[in-house]
């Protein structure tokens, strides 16, 4: 007999809506970033996704250069779609991006119509969809007309490549400037993807959580956990197989003796709540709903379920947000998170 999802997947989520949009949301997303490639056997990218609908997370984000190798995550899921998801894509938000190198030449990364437009098709394809619900451009192009980008955003949608359009890791400026561009061509930015955790601020810093108010467009931060550095994973040193033992995304210069000491204060708060340091981080960037949703990545479906768990205690206390705000700025990785993209 055929997968079916948990009947009761949605009493088990908190939907969201998205800025001002009529689109709802998980409080959890899953991101099929650099698990999600041929490294990974398939049958746990399977039980990932699985994992992951039963708990009411409708919403996979991907990217062209997702893998690795780039492409292959958008292959693997386009592989699930038409298995164990089969029937099920009106209760699915599928997004993807493009900004990133993926092709050689100079019509293969960055903003400009051409490349924006070709690596949607090829997403398309890869999956094997007839649309995505959100496109985005993964990151602002100093060279490229920031209308020229919009531009072909727009026309994604109006094409039926899209239902709607983001922006991710552009900074409050380039936000409102994007922002003022599509809402003028008529297909609004309904959302933004920057990173945000306790360890990484800048979206605070640079003004842009109160722009996304402002503007009413909503927000999913990736990196939530700081790759994993708000996690028990570093407290008793670098693991061998752990990225920042590979230098993959995180550098072992940034586990340091005092910013371990901090995050095991971190952790004993998160202890003191009843909760591990992971679903404290979680429940941290979700406080007080200005962010729409957290975008975790996972190598295996016992940290998905870890995680959606967070969602149980996601209230905090004027002294716990004053303690964590004070081992956290502490740790003094702020200024280098961000180019880090943590």
């Amino acid at each position: 007999m055929a997968w079916q999802p948990a009947e009761n997947r949605y009493e088990k989520m908190k939907y969201n809506r998205c800025g001002r949009s009529g689109l709802r949301l998980p409080a959890i997303s899953l991101g099929l970033w650099h698990n999600f490639g041929d490294d990974t056997p398939h049958e746990r990218k399977v039980d990932m996704c699985r994992t992951a609908l039963d708990l009411g997370i409708t919403h996979f984000d991907l990217a062209n250069n997702y893998g690795p190798p780039p492409g292959t995550a958008e292959t693997a899921f386009g592989e699930i779609m038409r298995s164990d998801f089969s029937g099920l894509r009106d209760e699915l938000i599928i997004s993807s991006k493009a900004g990133y190198y993926m092709w050689p030449g100079p019509y293969g990364e960055w903003g400009s119509r051409k490349y924006l437009i070709a690596s949607c098709d090829q997403s398309l394809k890869r999956m094997g969809l007839d649309y995505v619900d959100i496109f985005y451009s993964h990151r602002f192009d100093p060279e490229t007309p920031l209308e020229e980008t919009c531009g072909a955003l727009d026309h994604i949608v109006r094409s039926g490549r899209a239902l709607y359009v983001g922006i991710s890791s552009y900074n409050s400026q380039r936000t409102r400037e994007a922002a003022a561009i599509l809402k003028e061509l008529g297909t609004p930015c309904i959302i933004h993807q920057p990173s945000y955790s306790m360890l990484n601020r800048w979206i605070e810093d640079d003004g842009l959580v109160d722009t996304l108010e402002e503007l009413g467009i909503g927000s999913i931060v990736f990196s939530p956990l700081a790759q994993g550095m708000l996690t028990t994973k570093y407290l008793n040193g670098i693991p061998e197989d752990s990225r920042a033992a590979q230098n993959h995304f995180l550098k072992k210069e940034f586990i340091r003796p005092a910013i371990i000491d901090n995050i095991r204060k971190l952790s004993a708060i998160a202890e003191r709540r009843g909760q591990t340091l992971a679903q404290m981080a979680l429940a941290w960037v979700l406080r007080g709903g200005r962010i729409t949703s957290a975008l975790i990545g996972a190598s295996r479906s016992a940290q998905i379920i870890d995680c959606v768990k967070a969602l149980e205690n996601d209230s905090f206390t004027a002294e716990e947000l004053s303690e964590i705000d004070l081992y956290a700025r502490e740790a003094d990785v702020n200024l280098w998170a961000k180019s880090a993209e943590l």
